[in-house]
């Protein structure tokens, strides 16, 4: 892990250099107050030298303004270092969560996953500044006070630093506690985004039914779970701090009380006593910014450890023997595929579906019945179990998943749409389309004349998953992306169910003239929308309950005729008794 931490010092690794260096000069240059102090009390006062007095006070003065610079530097360029590789790893990490199968996001919630691309990357990058530095900075001025204590009076040098490996001892155990502390506060502040997200996202059924308070007596759970983490980490952090910070103070009562008995045997001389008083600060600094920064580094670690639990995760790759899928025609085949979401369900049983290019298959059935399972594997959105799909002869296991999910369109009932213009979101499914083509796609989709009443046309913004559009609008701007797409399969998973029956129809239209020519496969639940489909599929709990067109379902009198009874029986009474 710390190997592939630091690969992403490289591309910063002059900022680095320069970085370290001006930390080194910083430290050397902490180190002259002090011996400038010993050289005043021992020579330059007791002598009368004024003029090296005023030298060394200028000498210092100008040495302070040099650090001011370095420090400068240290404080923005090293900053800025840390947030170049914090977006280096924002990016490598929303890259890969991009190429994540749709089994990870199932499993994984929203709010959860930005935290670890916000707060943990943050975390990560203020480790990655003041990590070296404060171990360059640190490290050399432990060095260099050990070797100038040392020249004033090497035993009771020796004295304090033996002292440093039981401090060490304490800060180890100490750290242990922290990093699972500080661990398991990370999972909690996720929690809490992940519980946040969900309100806001739901804010309008939130209103709507009333349940404000509901939703903070979910989220005031997840709150109290976030406090009780950042206690044991809090508390675990207060036994590090007291204890290592009680150890340092008692480093002092040493050297008072050392140096006292040395000055009382003639060992050392006033002022050299009085210069080490004032010298043994300079040790005893950088301990503690080590102390102090062990934090820093838990918070750091912590986060760099989600981090490599989302890159580790194995994406969606193609197979090696892979190839593109050129020339799609549009035929598709299940051959005694089985599916489960997970290892001991199958929610798809021993399944076999003949599709002929340019055909229409409608699939209906009782929900849960495995339906929209069938059109997610298609595109290869999930592995099978058991059985083979193929598209064009091709087994979908040997294309690459780019062309694959290229030679298809899907319009599903939930639309998502981009908070920005309504130009952009069409063109979601052609990146580099004219505005022609996307002006084309949108009479298609007969949404053109709607986008033309709005002030700013089609560069009006549509407001977070288009929630300034009806629910007919944002569905005929998904149907005109996949116009502009243009695939040789079409997938329309209930894509009219949540409408209405006047927008149902205007939206039909635009369907049935989106299907032509292309191999489609309809997931409905009403029935009027399928009667012409070329095959209809009734599914139910994972197989093929019953297979033919309308007419020759009704006439089998099984179970799609009882739905369609259910739907239509009682409209036809009705409308009957009015003649």
């Amino acid at each position: 892990m710390f190997k592939r931490f630091l690969n992403y010092y490289k591309p910063y690794r002059k900022i680095f250099v320069l970085d370290m260096l001006s930390s080194f000069f910083v430290s050397v240059i902490g180190v002259i107050y002090p011996i400038v102090t010993r050289r005043m009390l021992n020579i330059f006062i007791p002598e009368k030298m004024y003029r090296m007095i005023i030298f060394s006070g200028l000498l210092l003065v100008f040495l302070y303004i040099i650090r001011m610079l370095l420090r400068f530097y240290i404080q923005y360029r090293g900053h800025m270092m840390g947030v170049g590789m914090q977006a280096d790893m924002r990016r490598d990490m929303f890259c890969h969560l991009e190429r994540l199968s749709f089994t990870f996001f199932d499993n994984h919630e929203t709010g959860k996953l930005m935290s670890r691309i916000t707060n943990d990357l943050m975390d990560i990058s203020e480790l990655a500044h003041h990590g070296p530095e404060n171990a360059i900075i640190s490290s050399i001025t432990v060095i260099t006070s050990f070797i100038y204590l040392s020249t004033i009076n090497f035993s009771l040098t020796l004295i304090i630093f033996l002292c440093v490996p039981f401090l060490v001892w304490v800060a180890m155990v100490m750290r242990t506690r922290m990093h699972k502390a500080f661990f398991e506060s990370r999972k909690s502040i996720a929690q809490i985004n992940a519980s946040i997200e969900g309100s806001i996202s739901g804010i309008r059924v939130t209103k709507a039914f009333n349940n404000a308070e509901k939703e903070t007596e979910k989220f005031e759970e997840g709150n109290l779970e976030f406090v009780k983490a950042r206690q044991s980490a809090y508390k675990a952090m207060g036994i590090f701090h007291s204890s290592t910070s009680f150890i340092t103070d008692i480093f002092n009562v040493i050297v008072l009380i050392a140096g006292g008995f040395f000055l009382y045997a003639g060992k050392i001389n006033f002022g050299d006593y009085s210069a080490f008083i004032v010298s043994i600060n300079l040790f005893l600094t950088p301990v503690t910014t080590l102390i102090n920064f062990m934090e820093q580094f838990q918070d750091g670690v912590s986060g760099f450890e989600r981090f490599c639990e989302i890159m580790d995760t194995e994406p969606e790759y193609d197979n090696p023997y892979a190839h593109d899928l050129t020339g799609c025609q549009g035929h598709i085949e299940f051959k005694n595929v089985s599916f489960g979401y997970t290892d001991d369900s199958e929610v798809i049983k021993n399944l076999s579906l003949d599709i002929p290019v340019g055909k229409k298959l409608a699939l209906v059935g009782p929900s849960g019945g495995g339906k929209t399972t069938i059109c997610h594997l298609i595109p290869h959105f999930y592995d099978v179990k058991k059985g083979e799909i193929f598209i064009d002869s091709n087994e979908i296991h040997s294309l690459t998943l780019n062309s694959l999910r290229s030679a298809i369109g899907i319009v599903q009932q939930d639309v998502y749409l981009f908070n920005s213009s309504i130009k952009e979101n069409i063109a979601y499914g052609k990146s580099d389309a004219t505005d022609e083509e996307i002006i084309r796609a949108a009479k298609r989709a007969n949404i053109h004349e709607y986008v033309m009443s709005l002030k700013d046309g089609y560069d009006t913004q549509i407001g977070e998953r288009g929630v300034k559009l009806s629910g007919g609008q944002k569905q005929r701007i998904s149907i005109a992306r996949v116009f502009l797409k243009n695939p040789p399969i079409l997938i329309l998973d209930e894509a009219t169910s949540a409408l209405d029956n006047t927008t149902e129809i205007l939206i039909q239209s635009a369907l049935d003239e989106l299907c032509k020519g292309r191999t489609t496969i309809v997931v409905a639940h009403r029935l009027s929308t399928i009667k012409n489909a070329d095959e209809i599929a009734v599914i139910g709990d994972g197989e093929i309950l019953e297979k033919g067109t309308h007419d020759e379902l009704i006439k089998l009198g099984g179970v799609y005729q009882k739905l369609y009874d259910s739907q239509f029986k009682a409209k036809e009474l009705e409308a009957f008794s009015k003649f």
